[in-house]
């Protein structure tokens, strides 16, 4: 048993953020606890990133945390730079790790005269370890995890409009008591069920939420930084991974009705819809630039077909239920619609 100890300031200070690095970083250990199969729904994406790994050198040191063990120092994975951070941004965030914060981390999990060999390049050689671990991460993500990013990104824009409701309506104590079948909250402490014991008291910080499609139950915490208590669960919507070694592709445009009735950068917004999403994130998504998706957005907007709605500094847009009338009916190609 995991437990940690929240004093009132650090409850109070609850939070919920999304983590690309995270994700990929759990990735990686649902393919090193699963060696032959692993689980529906991650049966045939897991089968497509054992190819990338074995067939892309350039995301090999990624594979670092499949060597880790359940212990190791934080800044392997940091906490969040935001609430919604891009891969990048978490890869910048890694690469400029400072010598004193690994310095300060490593006696926490070994001793000096005991670094395992996969730790050790981060005291001797700092900078190119992170760079290479960086790298590799980078290249295993655009390979393995990107495809279905989109995807995956409206699922969790989702989950975590869900628990900011549910925050903001009931407070921190009935979110946590909701969490996950393996998070327990009998206050003041919260207990992630695993095998391992270990305890840790919060005092004046903040606990940050992290929802993560690759959990599958597996809860990972984060304690070494100064402010932030992370403490990661599984997020509804894995079950967009079932069934597929490759995300799914757009129709064609001579064929995509809803494409030829509302345009195709309006077609994109509106499938990318179907789970709730932000400006900035249907630009990422979609490939286009903020303003054009402001401008289709405004369009789907007076047509009644989207709705926006804040939550917290973020504003989400979703489809109204004519607009997911609109993508069901129509939205699919002319061969599909003819089956």
């Amino acid at each position: 048993m995991i437990r940690i100890e929240l004093d009132e300031p650090t409850l109070a200070r609850t939070r919920i953020a999304t983590s690309p690095l995270w994700e990929a970083k759990c990735s990686l250990y649902l393919l090193d606890r699963h060696p032959d199969e692993a689980p529906w729904p991650y049966t045939g994406w897991a089968r497509h990133a054992r190819r990338v790994l074995a067939e892309l050198p350039a995301a090999a040191p990624a594979t670092l945390y499949a060597q880790t063990g359940p212990w190791y120092p934080d800044f392997l994975g940091p906490v969040p730079p935001s609430a919604s951070p891009t891969i990048g941004e978490e890869l910048a965030a890694l690469r400029a790790t400072p010598a004193e914060v690994i310095a300060e981390q490593i006696p926490r999990y070994h001793r000096p005269d005991e670094l395992p060999g996969w730790l050790r390049p981060f005291v001797t050689d700092r900078q190119a370890a992170l760079d290479r671990l960086a790298d590799g991460l980078q290249a295993y993500w655009d390979a393995a995890i990107a495809p279905w990013w989109p995807a995956m990104r409206a699922a969790l824009d989702e989950e975590v409009l869900h628990r900011a409701r549910a925050l903001a309506a009931h407070g921190p104590d009935a979110l946590l008591a909701d969490l996950h079948e393996r998070v327990r909250w009998e206050k003041p402490v919260l207990t992630l069920v695993k095998p391992s014991e270990w305890r840790f008291t919060a005092v004046d910080q903040r606990l940050l939420l992290i929802p993560l499609i690759f959990s599958r139950g597996a809860l990972t915490h984060s304690t070494d930084h100064p402010e932030v208590i992370a403490v990661s669960y599984q997020a509804r919507g894995a079950v967009l991974l079932a069934d597929g070694a490759a995300p799914p592709t757009a129709a064609p445009p001579d064929t995509d009705r809803l494409a030829i009735l509302v345009g195709r950068g309006r077609a994109a917004v509106l499938r990318a819809l179907t789970r709730p999403a932000t400006t900035a994130g249907l630009a990422a998504t979609l490939g286009l630039a903020p303003s054009t998706v402001s401008e289709h957005l405004a369009a789907l907007l007076a047509a009644g077909v989207v709705h926006r709605r804040r939550v917290g500094r973020r504003v989400l847009y979703g489809l109204e239920p004519a607009g997911v009338a609109l993508v069901g009916l129509i939205g699919t190609d002319a061969a599909t619609a003819s089956a």
